[in-house]
Formats: structure tokens, sequence, C-alpha cells
């Protein structure tokens, strides 16, 4: 008798754990039930009918003898302690392969990947890149500061070949408090003391600044000596190129516009302050 064969099946009866479970009464049950249906006198067109009827009654004769019987449920448990060691090493096998897969596949990522010691370098240099464009930037700011300032029309001027006379243009500034001052408004003040050809707002959130072309020089040298503006915030009016004398080879030479002509960046702003600063003192004065 083959040993393969597994008797509670042929007898239509659950195997393994459950199948050792079954009484005899269950065993024989299930017997004459499957004996009515394979009996040869009830399959006469079956050639095997007889050779799976005597299957039937030998795997019967093993399940319904006790010693057999335990024989029969310890070989098939330990075919299922096999098959199962044997799929947790398939598994086992498998999770191995599996590692070794992603482990050839890591090594491949990190060796097409960009070296982290290049990446920072390769930051590094574009920082710094940024850097030297931020400081050329800063430099030509205040290069343009410190040198000659050309409002829009000016720059019409020079575009048509006539360059723009700076002892008519005037650099004003004022406080960001109390009443503020619009191009319109400027161009009402400085109108008092001769036709203003252009104005062009600055400034900042704290302190608001123009340039005030005027049409002459002797405008431009009338409004310097004088407190324009609101006298809660009068403005600081400032030539931008101070106005040489006529005759300067016998007139005595004035430190003053030199000085301010010489000041720049931080030095002129600190000059710009106090001179601010004595206006609205003049101005309260005034008021006062």
């Amino acid at each position: 008798m083959d040993v393969n064969v597994d008797h509670y099946s042929v007898l239509g009866l659950p195997s393994g754990e459950e199948g050792a479970k079954l009484t005899e009464k269950d065993i024989t049950k299930a017997y004459r039930s499957k004996a009515r249906e394979l009996h040869p006198d009830k399959r006469p067109d079956d050639p095997n009918a007889a050779s799976n009827f005597q299957a039937l009654s030998a795997s019967y004769d093993i399940l319904k003898d006790d010693k057999a019987r335990k024989l029969f449920d310890d070989l098939l448990r330990v075919k299922r302690d096999h098959q199962r060691r044997q799929s947790q090493r398939e598994l086992h096998r498998d999770g191995k392969r599996r590692k070794m897969v992603s482990d050839l596949e890591r090594r491949e990522r990190d060796a097409f990947s960009v070296d982290p010691a290049a990446k920072e370098r390769e930051e590094e240099e574009r920082i710094a890149r940024r850097l030297k464009e931020e400081i050329a930037r800063i430099r030509a700011m205040h290069a343009r500061k410190e040198g000659p300032v050309v409002v829009p029309k000016a720059e019409a001027k020079k575009e048509s070949g006539v360059e723009l006379d700076q002892e008519k243009v005037l650099k004003v500034s004022w406080e960001k408090v109390g009443d503020d001052y619009s191009a319109d408004r400027l161009r009402e003040l400085f109108s008092e003391f001769g036709e203003v050809e252009d104005v062009v707002i600055k400034g900042n959130k704290k302190k608001g600044s123009a340039l005030v072309v005027m049409a002459t020089k002797q405008g431009a040298v009338a409004t310097t000596g004088s407190v324009i503006g609101h006298l809660t915030n009068p403005l600081l009016v400032l030539p931008l190129k101070p106005a040489m004398p006529a005759d300067f080879s016998s007139a005595p030479k004035s430190a003053e516009p030199d000085r301010i002509n010489n000041l720049v960046g931080a030095g002129y702003q600190a000059f710009e302050d106090s001179v601010l600063e004595k206006l609205q003192k003049a101005a309260q004065k005034q008021k006062s």
C-alpha cells in the first residue's frame, strides 16, 4: 500500500489535525456512505470501479485499526512539520534573496548618486558666487551714491548730448513723521524760489528724500538758506554740487562746500541728520 495515500481523503474526511480528532463512528459512517457511492454494482461502466472500491476498503481498514491509525496520524504530523520547516526555509531564502537584491540595488544607487563631499563643495561654490554678486551689487550701489546722481530728465538730456548742470540739483530730505511730502508738494514749495524742472522722490520707510532740479543756479542757491516745509517737519535742503564763486581767484575759499562735497556714505548721512536736527529745533523755536 502506498504510504503517500491520505486515507482520510479517500473516505472523504478532513485530514491532518482535524482528521486525528474524528471518532471511529465518524470514520465508519463516512466509509459506508462512500462505499454506496463507489460499489462496482453502482458503476458497471467504470473499468476502475473495482480498484477504487478496494482502495476505499484498504483505507477504512487502516483507520478503524487504532494502532495503524495512530501510526498514520504520526506520519501525517511528521509530513506537516516537514512542510512547515520547508516553507520557513523557503521564506528565509526568499528573505535573504530579497535582502541581497535590495543591497545590490542600494549599492547601484550609491554608485550613481552624488558624492556628499562633492555636493557640499558645489553648494559652497554656489553660495560663494552669490556672495560675490551681492558684494559687487553693494559696491555698485555705494559707487552710485558717491558719484554723480542723474535724474530721469538728466538722462534724457545726456542722450541728446546736453549734460545736466549738477549745481542746479538739490538733495532734499525729511523725517517720516507728521505730514509727508509728495512730488507735487515739493514742486509747489520750491517753485517759490524759481522754476522747477523735475522732482524725483526717493527715501525709505523711516526717512524721505528727493532730488529737485531747478531751472537756474540762482534758484538752487536761494533755497539752501531758507527753512522750507512744515514747521513740525522741515526739509533739509543741500546742493548736490555747491556752486563755485564767479571770481574764485580773489574771493576767500569757504571750507564748508568742500566739506559737504567730500562727505559720502555714512559721513554724509551723519552730517545730514545733524543739520536736520538743527532745523527741527529752529522750527520749534519759531513755532513757540
